[in-house]
């Protein structure tokens, strides 16, 4: 430290001590300033960067700190049998994690009453290396295929005219795109507005595998059981808790660990031989389906436990970058098309919102040995060298002691694939079933929650879009249909155009105007 310097000095990013952060230098008291102003311009020209591009979805989260801790087996049976995983193997072996929870189409700062599906994605920090495990709260998805994931945003997020989220828009999509049918059931439920993220179930919604020593795969699904029990709210609830909090849900969480109420989940997989299964009527790979529970059973293999806030949101929760594709020795992908596409696209866009070398952030890096040939670029923090390595080599193959391979410890996967390049849907897409059975399965006040958003929410679109949409419910459960045209008919159209399940929007904006107070200008 210079003369004078104490630890909690303030200094400029180049370390010089600050005598005056109070004002800026100028000619006299009342100014000009001088453009050699050096502190104020670097203090105002970061503040002016202190925002990275926002998410396009997922931009509103809440994230904290834990650990995952295995049981050693799943269910009855040695874990070893299906993968060989070194976060799994061992009962009480314990790995680091970070988990950040979101809301999916909203922005940074929006209300966390809105309905829209939550995030749930989990980094563990392990001897291989991160694993992302990134999902939602619900088990499914609104599509099949990741080339209609632009669409699909596009529909749901404001107008791109009049920036206004509308339900027009949103049924629009829907009404014309049958496989959406189970989500949309899901998402005008109780089920669409979570309580708080300790009160969710997490999903890894797509398929996975996992292979054993022998180089043998099995099909996987991940599912997060929260052991605080699961709680959801109705529209109605949700407004009133927006109208005096909007960031409720990142509250109850910091605010939970932060008295030492750890939040918990237990995770469970279910698991099927690594083929099409003819005998399901629907597709494994396709994740608008549940795989049924007594058909196919959950297992559980650990738990879960957040016990630290982050220290800075900022660094930690806003930086944190997650991909589908972080897989480590063990795991591995199934042809999911919505995972094949994920896969490419979420570790992409960190790319572009926080920077090439975003896994140099301490959130982002591994807690593990790390050497590699990729150089330079924005941001650059350190080179991933290895002790002792030639630092003039920066490629593979060398012998002049650069890096080289890791010796392979297990059998290779090695899936067989054959057929023609095509562009078609899955075989067996069956879009009504499961939406049905959901909806049959639903308690009577869910049930009535649903059909008293489905209505509001219709009730703003043009009658062909009802018409499809009534057509399409009935599909799913007769009743289904019925009640949500006989709620139509006695509803009649409105003007609320607003987000996703809002009443009353066109009425409050003509009650801001009628209750506004006038006031003399100044």
């Amino acid at each position: 430290m210079s003369e004078g310097e104490e630890e909690t000095t303030l200094t400029t990013r180049q370390g010089h001590p600050v005598t005056n952060n109070q004002n800026m230098r100028t000619v006299g008291n009342r100014g000009p300033a001088t453009l050699e102003n050096y502190h104020f311009i670097e203090k105002i020209t970061h503040f002016d960067r202190e925002r990275i591009p926002e998410r396009v979805v997922h931009a509103r989260g809440a994230g904290a700190h834990g650990y995952f801790e295995s049981y050693g087996k799943v269910g009855d049976e040695p874990i070893s049998k299906y993968t060989r995983a070194k976060l799994f193997q061992a009962a009480g072996k314990r790995t680091p994690v970070f988990v950040r929870f979101s809301t999916v189409i909203h922005g940074g700062h929006s209300p966390e009453t809105l309905r829209d599906p939550r995030g749930f994605a989990v980094k563990f920090y392990t001897e291989d290396g991160n694993w992302d495990l990134v999902g939602n709260n619900l088990k499914i998805f609104f599509i099949r295929d990741a080339i209609k994931f632009p669409d699909m945003i596009h529909a749901f997020k404001p107008d791109p005219v009049t920036n206004i989220q509308d339900n027009e828009r949103f049924f629009d999509f829907c009404s014309n795109s049958p496989e959406t049918l189970h989500m949309v059931t899901f998402v005008y439920s109780p089920w669409g507005i979570p309580a708080n993220y300790r009160q969710m179930q997490g999903s890894g919604v797509n398929t996975y595998k996992w292979v054993n020593k022998e180089g043998k795969a099995v099909l996987v699904k991940y599912h997060w059981e929260p052991k605080q029990g699961i709680k959801n709210l109705t529209q109605a609830e949700a407004e009133a808790i927006q109208a005096k909090n909007f960031n409720h849900a990142t509250q109850d969480l910091y605010e939970a660990i932060e008295r030492g109420d750890y939040p918990e989940w237990e995770l469970f997989v279910q698991i099927l031989s690594d083929d099409d299964h003819p005998e399901l009527d629907f597709d494994p790979l396709d994740d608008t389906k549940i795989w049924p529970r007594d058909q196919i059973p959950w297992r559980p293999v650990g738990r879960m436990v957040l016990n630290k806030n982050p220290e800075n949101y900022f660094a930690e929760v806003e930086q944190a970058a997650f991909g589908t594709g972080v897989l480590v020795d063990g795991l591995d992908f199934s042809d999911d098309k919505m995972l094949q596409g994920r896969t490419l696209s979420y570790s992409d866009t960190q790319r572009y919102r926080v920077g090439p070398n975003y896994l140099q952030l301490p959130i982002n890096a591994p807690k593990k040995h790390v050497a590699t040939n990729q150089r330079d670029g924005q941001m650059t923090f350190y080179v991933d060298q290895a002790p002792g390595q030639n630092p003039h080599i920066n490629y593979e193959p060398s012998s002049l002691n650069g890096l080289k391979e890791a010796t392979k410890s297990a059998e290779e996967y090695k899936p067989y694939i054959e057929g023609h390049l095509v562009r078609e849907s899955i075989d067996r897409t069956n879009d009504f079933k499961q939406a049905g059975e959901t909806y049959r399965a639903f308690s009577d006040f869910e049930r009535d929650d649903l059909i008293y958003n489905l209505v509001n929410a219709l009730s703003t679109c043009r009658t062909e879009i009802q018409e499809k949409m009534i057509e399409l419910f009935t599909k799913c459960d007769e009743d289904y249909g019925r009640r949500v045209a006989e709620g139509l008919k006695q509803h009649g159209n409105s003007n609320h155009h607003g987000p996703l399940g809002a009443t009353s929007t066109h009425e409050a904006v003509k009650e801001a105007e009628r209750k506004g107070h006038r006031t003399d200008s100044y």
